[in-house]
């Protein structure tokens, strides 16, 4: 972290931000969340109601038709946010225990954005060598990193499936993340979704699809630079090449330079999908190895960087060298891979982090509260391909349309900033600052929902409609006084 200390300003803030988080977190009761009851009970009828003898009912009735547990229960409502604490955030390796603020802090974000129940599970006891070391094992490291069993967790979750309705798997290193969630979506019949991989990959394809529309450049022509070849670097290059990305044209880096064929050190399936092979680096490589190709060198000519991997490992020569109108999302947190001042000044086009304090956040709070709305409203068995896309286009969409005035009043607030620059007051709002909406913005949720909904039913996913004519206009309308006024 010695980006971080080198930077004075930024040390002081953080230490001051350390002290409210930990003062926030302790006060009484510690944690972030508590279960509230749904219904009464505050009577003799009311208890003899929510439990013995009068809960034996509704037990009865589940007995007889198991779908029931839908109309009795909160299961519909209520979603798992499972880690082994083996890639926590930009720290690492840090174990279940320490996890668990981030596993509370994202239930705090379900509810508060979705009006969707959420309930942390951290998993102790499920490495594969009890004894290993902690590394820091993060976004960006190898096939070795983690030490995941991957049956034993598979097994954990799927013996919690009688109570939720969905599972948001969080904060689990690569590679196992990715065989994890495969296995526990053919083995489960609820929605599995891995929010590392799969929330950066929605929300940055709606920034990508905005920016080429200003760009003027097609999908299926850019070359687009990876680095970091994790959960989010592969998810993202997977969901790009799904849009229109030629897979020849994704040049994916890890900490030691270009993934080609052949390359035999820290590499796994997953690295091998994207892996170049030589007659498509002879453009680049000017001679040498195909091991010997640097970031800096696969960089040159690109019209697309996406960096999840670490600080500062970007310069303004190599943005130089970028193709024209170069994009570049830099969402290496808390410090990016260039900061977006130093990118702008070498040129680049449109930038985007993973900050707040800048323009075009990434913040994964734009996807998956929607995503699980949308998902648990039809009861849907799948987070299909489909459905992923549905919650980018819906994304790209809320960017180019006029914004109400009621809303606009509300964004003024939550952000005076971008108000100042009146970066919502065009009819369409669309800018180099302005790709994707922001996380505050009440129109997300429910739009994100409405387009997983329709895409669930579209591809037979769905169980049930979301209301008695299938209205998927008065949908997004009731969804939007759930979450906006609950």
């Amino acid at each position: 972290m010695a980006d971080i200390k080198e930077n004075s300003k930024f040390d002081l803030k953080q230490k001051s931000l350390a002290q409210k988080s930990l003062d926030y977190h302790s006060a009484k009761p510690a944690g972030k969340i508590s279960v509230v009851s749904s219904k009464k009970c505050d009577t003799q009828e009311e208890l003899s109601l929510a439990y013995t003898p009068g809960v034996a009912e509704p037990c009865l009735e589940i007995k007889k038709n198991k779908d029931d547990v839908w109309k009795y229960t909160n299961r519909g409502n209520m979603v798992a946010v499972v880690t082994d604490g083996t890639a926590v955030l930009g720290l690492g390796d840090i174990g279940p225990y320490a996890g668990l603020p981030v596993m509370e802090g994202k239930a705090v974000l379900f509810k508060k954005f979705a009006d969707v129940d959420a309930f942390p599970i951290c998993l102790q006891n499920v490495r594969q060598n009890k004894n290993h070391g902690s590394s820091e094992v993060g976004e960006n490291d190898n096939c070795n990193a983690g030490h995941s069993d991957v049956d034993k967790i598979v097994e954990a979750v799927k013996q919690l499936e009688p109570n939720f309705g969905g599972i948001n798997l969080e904060d689990i290193a690569a590679p196992a993340c990715f065989e994890i969630e495969e296995r526990l979506k053919k083995e489960t019949d609820i929605p599995i979704f891995h929010d590392d991989q799969h929330g950066t990959a929605i929300i940055s394809l709606a920034a990508l699809l905005n920016g080429l529309k200003l760009s003027g450049k097609k999908i299926s022509e850019i070359k687009v630079v990876v680095n970091g070849a994790g959960a989010a670097g592969i998810a993202c290059s997977k969901f790009y090449e799904y849009a229109g990305v030629k897979r020849k044209n994704i040049f994916m880096c890890d900490r030691k330079g270009l993934i080609y064929a052949g390359r035999k050190d820290d590499m796994n399936r997953y690295k091998e999908y994207f892996a170049q092979n030589s007659n498509n680096l002879s453009i680049i490589n000017k001679g040498k190895k195909d091991g010997e190709i640097t970031l800096a060198e696969a960089l040159k000519g690109a019209d697309v960087f996406l960096g999840v991997s670490v600080a500062n490992c970007v310069t303004e020569e190599m943005v130089k060298k970028m193709a024209d109108k170069a994009i570049i999302f830099a969402m290496a947190n808390p410090v990016p891979e260039i900061m977006p001042e130093l990118a702008k000044k070498a040129g680049a086009f449109i930038v985007a982090t993973g900050r707040s304090d800048v323009d075009n956040q990434v913040n994964n709070v734009l996807g998956f509260p929607g995503i699980f709305r949308g998902a648990l409203d039809v009861r849907a068995t799948n987070i299909t391909e489909e459905m992923k896309f549905a919650a980018s286009q819906a994304l790209a969409e809320i960017a180019n349309e006029e914004v109400p005035a009621a809303i606009k009043k509300f964004l003024e607030k939550a952000y005076p900033r971008d108000a100042k620059k009146k970066l919502f007051d065009a009819k369409n709002p669309l800018s180099r600052e302005y790709v994707i909406p922001k996380p505050f913005d009440p129109r997300v949720v429910p739009r994100v929902a409405r387009g997983v909904a329709e895409a669930a039913f579209k591809y037979k996913v769905a169980r049930v409609k979301v209301n008695d004519l299938n209205d998927f206009d008065q949908y997004e309308k009731e969804v939007f006084e759930r979450v906006n006024l609950h």
